[in-house]
C-alpha cells in the first residue's frame, strides 16, 4: 500500500474535529474522514450556499454536526471539552475575495478571532493533540514573481481576505512557538499550518469562483462571464490539498513538532493556465457553451499571478500532485452532472465517496510506478 495511505490508518476511531465542515473543502475532509473510520465532529455556520455539497450529499446523517461560529470562544469551549477531539482541521472561513471588500471586519473577525478561538479552545481545555490550520496561498506578499514562493516567503495581502490569511498564520506561528511545541509553556499539541492554491471539485457553489460561476451558467444554458481574463491561477483537485492536510496531521501524530510551521500544497507549472484557458477548457469538457469578457469598471484588485514551490511538502512529507489538470476537470464536471441529473442523496454521498476511493487507488498507482 502506498505509504502515504498507510498513514493515514491513524484517524481510524479517532475523534476528530472539523471547523467549517459546510464548505466545499470541509465537506470533502468530513466524507473522507468518515472514510477512514474516525469519529467526525463538525463544527460551522450553515451551508454557506444553496445549494450546498453539505445538504446535497447528507452529510449530516454522516457525523457529529454542530451549528456554530467560530466567532464565539465559549462555546468552542464547549464543544472541545465535551468531545476531546484528538485531531482539529480548522477550516472555517471567510473565504471570498470579494466579499472581503464587502465586509472586512467580518473577514478579520471570521478568519484572525476565529483562529485564536480555536487554538485557545485547545490550549484552555487541552484537546486536539494535532492541529491543522487551512489557510491559503493568497496569504503571502504577492509581488507578481514568476517563480513560486516559499514558506519562508514575506506575509502579507493587498485585500482584507489575502491580509487576514496572512495575520492567521502569524497568530498561528505564535500559538505553536509559545504553547504546542516541546519545551513551550505547555507543550501540549503540535500545530501546522497549510496553505493551498485554488482548488476545483464537484460540490461547490461559492459565489464569484470561476468554476462554479462556469458550471452554474453551463447547466442553466447560459452565456458565461469572466473579468480576469489573463490571469493565471493554480489550478488543483480537491483531493490533493486535503490529502496533504490528512497526510501533515499523521505525520504531526508520528513525528511530533519536527513536523511543525507551514507547509504549501500546489500544482505543478503545467496545471497553472489562464483563467481564459480554464473557461475554454470547462466549455469543451461540458460540451456547449460560450463566454464573454465582462471587466466592470472600479472592479476590485486581482492578482495575476500567484504559484507556490512545494517542494518542501514533496520532499518532507511525500506529498505530490496525482490527476492532471484536464483529468480534474473531467471529474469535476462528472460530479456536477450527477447533481443536475437529480441523483439522490444518497447516491450523491456513494459518489463522493467513490471518488475518493478512486483516487486513492490512482494515488497507489503513482506510488507504485515511483518505488
Amino acid at each position: 500500500m502506498s505509504e502515504m495511505l498507510e498513514s493515514l490508518r491513524v484517524y481510524c476511531g479517532k475523534p476528530v474535529l472539523i471547523t467549517g465542515h459546510t464548505g466545499f473543502k470541509g465537506g470533502w475532509l468530513a466524507v473522507w474522514l468518515t472514510k477512514l473510520g474516525a469519529q467526525v465532529i463538525g463544527y460551522s455556520l450553515a451551508p454557506p450556499t444553496k445549494p450546498s455539497l453539505f445538504e446535497a450529499a447528507g452529510l449530516e446523517r454522516q457525523i457529529t454536526h454542530i451549528t456554530g461560529d467560530v466567532r464565539v470562544l465559549e462555546h468552542l469551549l464547549e464543544v472541545f471539552d465535551r468531545y476531546r477531539p484528538q485531531f482539529v482541521f480548522h477550516l472555517a472561513a471567510q473565504a471570498i475575495v470579494k466579499r472581503s471588500y464587502q465586509e472586512p471586519r467580518l473577514t478579520y473577525e471570521t478568519n484572525v478571532m476565529g483562529t485564536v478561538n480555536v487554538l485557545e479552545a485547545v490550549r484552555i481545555t487541552g484537546s486536539g493533540t494535532v492541529i491543522v490550520i487551512a489557510t491559503s496561498d493568497k496569504c503571502y506578499e504577492n509581488r507578481e514573481w514568476v517563480y513560486g514562493y516559499r514558506e519562508t516567503d514575506p506575509l502579507g495581502g493587498h485585500d482584507p481576505y489575502s491580509s487576514s490569511k496572512g495575520c492567521a498564520e502569524l497568530v498561528a506561528e505564535a500559538y505553536r512557538r509559545s504553547f504546542f511545541t516541546a519545551g513551550g509553556i505547555e507543550g501540549n499539541a503540535c500545530l501546522a499550518t497549510a496553505r493551498a492554491g485554488n482548488v476545483i471539485g464537484g460540490g461547490d457553489w461559492a459565489e464569484s469562483r470561476l468554476v462554479p460561476d462556469c458550471v452554474k451558467a453551463l447547466a442553466a444554458g447560459e452565456e458565461i462571464a469572466i473579468r480576469n481574463p489573463a490571469a493565471v491561477r493554480p489550478w488543483q483537485y480537491i483531493l490533493e490539498p486535503l490529502g496533504g492536510y490528512l497526510l501533515l496531521g499523521a505525520r504531526l501524530r508520528h513525528e511530533g513538532a519536527s513536523c511543525g510551521g507551514a507547509w504549501n500544497f500546489g500544482p505543478p507549472d503545467d496545471r497553472m493556465i489562464s483563467v481564459e484557458a480554464m473557461v475554454q477548457k470547462l466549455i469543451t469538457c461540458w460540451g456547449r457553451g460560450s463566454y464573454r469578457i465582462e471587466a466592470p469598471p472600479g472592479a476590485p484588485h486581482e492578482a495575476r499571478l500567484l504559484k507556490l514551490d512545494c517542494s518542501k511538502s514533496t520532499a518532507l512529507l511525500g506529498w505530490k500532485p496525482v490527476y492532471p489538470l484536464d483529468a480534474a476537470l473531467s471529474r469535476t464536471l462528472e460530479w456536477y452532472r450527477r447533481f443536475y441529473g437529480d441523483y439522490s442523496v444518497s447516491r450523491l454521498y456513494d459518489c463522493t465517496v467513490k471518488e475518493i476511493e478512486e483516487y486513492e487507488s490512482a494515488r497507489r498507482g503513482m506510488d507504485g510506478c515511483n518505488e
